[in-house]
Parts: C-alpha cells; sequence; structure tokens
C-alpha cells in the first residue's frame, strides 16, 4: 500500500510498495500489448486514470 511521507517543506512524497509498482506494470503491459507504437501507447495511457490508494 503507498504511503504519504509530509517533508518540513511541506511537500508530499509517496512511498510505493513493491506490489503497487507490478500493479503498474501489469497495467501498462495490458495497455501496451495491444498497441505497436510509443505514441500510440502514450495516447492510450493519457486517456486511462491511474491511482495509487493514500495510506496515512
Amino acid at each position: 500500500m503507498a504511503t504519504i511521507i509530509e517533508n518540513l517543506n511541506g511537500r508530499r512524497l509517496i512511498r510505493v510498495s513493491t506490489d503497487d509498482i507490478i500493479s503498474i506494470v501489469r497495467e501498462y503491459q495490458s495497455i501496451n500489448c495491444d498497441t505497436n507504437s510509443y505514441e500510440k501507447t502514450r495516447q492510450v495511457l493519457d486517456k486511462k486514470d491511474i491511482y495509487l490508494p493514500e495510506d496515512v
């Protein structure tokens, strides 16, 4: 589960778990397998929302 970390400057960092990274990579691969170019993959990803769970 992703964890949000606040630092002294007020900037938030998101610590992402291994499972979150694998999930994102799987989502990318499922989209990328249907396309044959970088531009097409980018267009599909631009239209898709990818959410990371927030755990505070």
